[in-house]
Order: structure tokens, then C-alpha cells, then sequence
């Protein structure tokens, strides 16, 4: 079965190609904007991966009106190329910046939660998955999946991705920045886990529709998790820096579960340990 995927990142994009292996189709931005190579590309998939978590131009910033315009644009194209196909699964990744702030209690379970962008990306990302959602039908399904905090270290190498690593090298410098009061939580989740859901997803679509979020299931504070740290490096916490690129909350592990068999693998300790190594230690 090949699989195309579209709007590539450099974290995610390769573990799904490496997943994929010679069953890969990437199509580039260029070629999205050519609609008779789009089709022929897609031709012989059966599924389409399309990463739609910011802006194709990464120079323009989230919170940037235009940004909402590039991924509207962008999406357009993909969304009539599905239309135009006999029979295709597209899975749309994005993140849970369309969720509301998460209060404690609270659990994210997808198609049942009120959406709310956070900033001016997460309305272009939400624009695609609404769209995709109400053209859906049973010879083309669609998967939106919204990952939380993904961590991990690019298959180019480091410096990695997502909070963990990012303290870790700033551990070294004997701070490290706490976006907020360090009482919000995250729920933190492993590149190669999200990965395996994206597997499953592709192995069993849905009927129609779904929309679920991808997470560890476990919340820790800021505050914990900045402990962790200064026990391991005697680091100092700078707390109430901006948490304005933050995503809090915590996903429903048990959907996971039930939807695609497995909950995620990769510990937090793990992850932790995974971030000091690639910054060195």
C-alpha cells in the first residue's frame, strides 16, 4: 500500500517515511500546487498523511494573520485532490493548540470537546480539519489526530524536540526557563509512539470519521518536572517565563487504548534520560 505525505516537517515526516519505508510517497509543497502531478502521485495510495500543525513558510509566525491564509491556501489543493480520488484515507496530524485550556479533571476525548484555536496557526489548522471532517465518507475516511508535547530527537540528530530538550541544554547553563507559575501540566509523549498510532490508524480506518488526541494519559506540573532536573543537574528554576507557545492538558490514554490497542511505551523517565543524552551529559 503507498502512502503519500505532504507538508513534511523535519521531526515527524522522517519517522513516518522510516515507518513507511519503501511504501512512502513524499510530495513536496511545490508539487501540491501542480494538480496533474498531485493526482498522478496520488494515484496508486491508499492513504494520505498530511502534517498540518503551522504554516509552510516557517518564517512567518504563528500568531501572524498571514499564517492562517498559508494554511488555507495550502490545504485547499490537498482537500479537492482527495475529493478527486476514488478511494483514499487521509489522516491529518496536528496538535491540541484547537483545545480549549485544560482545567484539572478535565480529559480531551476529540470530536465531543469544543474546539478553541489557541493562536493564528491553530485556526488554519483548524479550517483544514473541519473542512476534511465534513467532506469525509466511507471510500474516504478521515483520521485527524492531535498530538501533545512531542518529544524525541530527529533521525537527522540533535538537538531534539519538544521541552525536555530544550531544558536539557539549558540545564547547562545553570537555569532553565519554567513557562509559568510551574502549576500548569503537560502530558508528554514520544515521537516513535505517536508514530505506532499513526501505524495502527493506517491499518484500520475508520468507518467514516474520528478525531482523537495522542498523549501519555499522565499529566506532571511544571513545577515536578523542573525538579527532576534540579536533582539530576543542581539547575536553577526561572519561573513565570512565557507560556505562550504551550500546549497544557492531558489526553484520554484509555480511547487511545480502546482505538488502537496499545497506550504509549516510551517513559517519561526515558524521555528525560533521551534529552540529557542528546544535549551531551
Amino acid at each position: 500500500m503507498k502512502v503519500a505525505i505532504t507538508s513534511a516537517d523535519s521531526f515527524v515526516a522522517p519517522y513516518i517515511s522510516e515507518m513507511l519505508g519503501d511504501s512512502a510517497v513524499n510530495i513536496s509543497d511545490e508539487m501540491v500546487k501542480d494538480q496533474t502531478t498531485l493526482d498522478a502521485l496520488l494515484s496508486p495510495c491508499k492513504a494520505l498523511i498530511h502534517i498540518n500543525s503551522r504554516p509552510v513558510d516557517t518564517n512567518v509566525a504563528r500568531d501572524n494573520r498571514e499564517s492562517l491564509i498559508i494554511m488555507r491556501e495550502a490545504a485547499r489543493p490537498i482537500l479537492d485532490a482527495v475529493d478527486r480520488h476514488g478511494s483514499i484515507h487521509l489522516i491529518i496530524i496536528g496538535t491540541l493548540r484547537v483545545h480549549p485550556q485544560w482545567m484539572p479533571g478535565d480529559d480531551y476525548y476529540g470530536l465531543d470537546s469544543t474546539l478553541a484555536p489557541r493562536d493564528v496557526a491553530a485556526e488554519g489548522q483548524l479550517w483544514m480539519e473541519e473542512n476534511a471532517l465534513e467532506r469525509a465518507e466511507a471510500e474516504r475516511p478521515v483520521s485527524v489526530i492531535r498530538a501533545s508535547n512531542v518529544q524525541g530527537i530527529p533521525l537527522s540528530g540533535p538537538p531534539g524536540n519538544g521541552i525536555l530538550h530544550k531544558w536539557a541544554t539549558e540545564s547547562q547553563m545553570g537555569w532553565i526557563n519554567v513557562p509559568g507559575d510551574g502549576s500548569n501540566v503537560k502530558d508528554l509523549v514520544h515521537v516513535e509512539d505517536l508514530v505506532k498510532v499513526i501505524e495502527s490508524v493506517l491499518s484500520n480506518p475508520p468507518p467514516t470519521r474520528e478525531s482523537f488526541a495522542v498523549g501519555s494519559g499522565k499529566g506532571i506540573t511544571m513545577q515536578e518536572l523542573g525538579g527532576i532536573f534540579n536533582q539530576k543537574t543542581g539547575c536553577d528554576l526561572e519561573l513565570n517565563q512565557s507560556e505562550r507557545e504551550e500546549v497544557w492538558g492531558v489526553t484520554d490514554a484509555y480511547f487511545l487504548e480502546y482505538r488502537c490497542g496499545f497506550r504509549p511505551s516510551i517513559s517519561l523517565e526515558e524521555m528525560i534520560d533521551e534529552a540529557f543524552e542528546g544535549a551531551g551529559y
